[in-house]
C-alpha cells in the first residue's frame, strides 16, 4: 500500500487509522477483538482511541475504548507490530492540557493499554487556560522517558498549530507533527486552506476523523425517518440539506462507474486529497473493516475526484 508519513515525526503508517470510539459502546470486547484483528489482517496499523471514549455513555467506566484495547494487545502480543494513538483532555476537563493533567492523564492510558509507551499522544481540545510552553514541555518530559513517541493535536486551528510550533522552536521543544481535524466530503473548512498547505509543505500529517460524516456519506441516511436507523443517526439531521443531497447524488454516479459503495467512494475522495496521511473510520464488524480496506485502496479517476469534490461545494 501507499504508506504515508506523519509531519516530520518517525512515524509512517497505512492510509487508514482504526477508529477506537466505538469500542465500549456500539462494540464490546468480543466483537472489538473481532475488529481489530481483521484491521491488522488487512495489513493495517494505526488504531485511534482517546482516554474519555466513549465517555458519552452513561455509566461507562473511563477509559473503556483504550481498556479493550489493550486487553487485545496483552492477547495478541503485538504491541510493536501496531501503532497506537490516544489523547488527553478528552473531556475538556479541569486540569486541561496542563503538566500535572497530562502526567496523570498519560499513566492512566498507559495503565488501560497495558503498554509502557504510546505512538502518538494527542492534545484533544485546545486549552485557552494553559500556554503551549507548558503542554509542550510536559509532553518533552514524555518524549524523553520514553512514555511517547510522537505528539499531535486534535481541533486545533492552523493559527494554533501556528504558534504551538513558534514555541517549540524557541523553547527547543517538541512539536506537533499530527493534526486530527474534522473532514470529509461535507466538512472541508478546517482542512482546505491554510491547514492543508501545511501538511503539503511536510509540516504536518493530517489524520482525519468524521471521515464518513456520522455515516452519513454511507448513503443510508437519505431522510428524517431513516435517523432511527443506528444510535448514530442523530449525528447525521444537520447533513440532511440540498448540499447533502448533492452529495449523496455524486457518490452514487461515481459508485456505480467504479463498483464500490457510497463508503468506499468517501473514502478514496480523502486519500486523494494533498496533504492527507490517512482518514479515521471506526467499523463495528470484520465486513466493515473490508469495506473500509476497500476504500483506502481505491484509485479514483481526477475527473471523479473533482466531481465530488464540486458536489460538496
Amino acid at each position: 500500500m501507499d504508506r504515508r508519513p506523519l509531519g516530520r515525526s518517525e512515524l509512517v503508517i497505512e492510509p487508514l487509522v482504526l477508529g477506537g470510539n466505538v469500542f465500549g459502546w456500539t462494540v464490546d470486547q468480543n466483537t472489538g477483538f473481532e475488529v481489530l484483528d481483521a484491521f491488522v489482517d488487512e495489513g493495517f496499523t494505526a488504531i485511534d482511541t482517546a482516554e474519555g471514549y466513549p465517555n458519552w455513555v452513561p455509566g461507562n467506566p473511563p477509559g473503556q475504548s483504550e481498556t479493550i484495547i489493550g486487553e487485545w494487545l496483552k492477547a495478541r502480543g503485538n504491541r510493536d507490530s501496531v501503532h497506537i494513538f490516544t489523547k488527553v483532555n478528552s473531556a475538556k476537563n479541569p486540569g486541561g492540557l496542563g503538566a500535572e493533567a497530562i502526567k496523570s492523564a498519560v499513566e492512566d492510558s498507559l495503565r488501560r493499554l497495558q503498554t509502557d509507551y504510546i505512538d502518538l499522544y494527542q492534545s484533544h481540545w485546545p486549552d485557552p487556560d494553559t500556554p503551549h510552553e507548558e503542554t509542550l514541555a510536559a509532553y518533552d518530559v514524555l518524549i524523553r522517558s520514553g512514555k511517547v513517541r510522537v505528539i499531535g493535536a486534535s481541533n486545533y486551528t492552523a493559527a494554533m498549530m501556528r504558534e504551538a510550533h513558534e514555541i517549540s522552536v524557541i523553547k527547543s521543544l517538541p512539536r506537533y507533527d499530527v493534526l486530527q481535524p474534522r473532514f470529509n466530503l461535507y466538512d472541508r473548512e478546517e482542512v482546505e486552506g491554510e491547514v492543508q498547505e501545511m501538511a503539503v509543505n511536510g509540516d504536518i500529517g493530517i489524520i482525519c476523523y468524521y471521515s464518513l460524516a456520522a455515516g452519513f456519506l454511507t448513503g443510508k441516511y437519505r431522510s428524517e425517518a431513516d435517523l432511527n436507523k443506528s444510535l448514530r443517526g442523530g449525528g447525521v439531521k444537520n447533513y440532511l440539506n440540498p448540499k447533502g443531497e448533492a452529495i449523496l447524488k455524486a457518490l452514487d454516479n461515481v459508485s456505480a462507474q467504479v463498483d464500490a459503495t457510497p463508503a468506499e467512494v468517501a473514502l478514496a475522495w480523502i486519500v486523494a486529497q494533498p496533504g492527507i496521511s490517512a482518514p479515521i473510520a471506526s467499523a463495528t464488524s470484520v465486513e466493515q473493516v473490508k469495506s473500509l480496506a476497500k476504500g483506502v485502496r481505491l484509485k479514483l479517476s481526477d475527473e471523479q475526484v473533482q466531481t465530488l469534490s464540486a458536489a460538496g461545494r
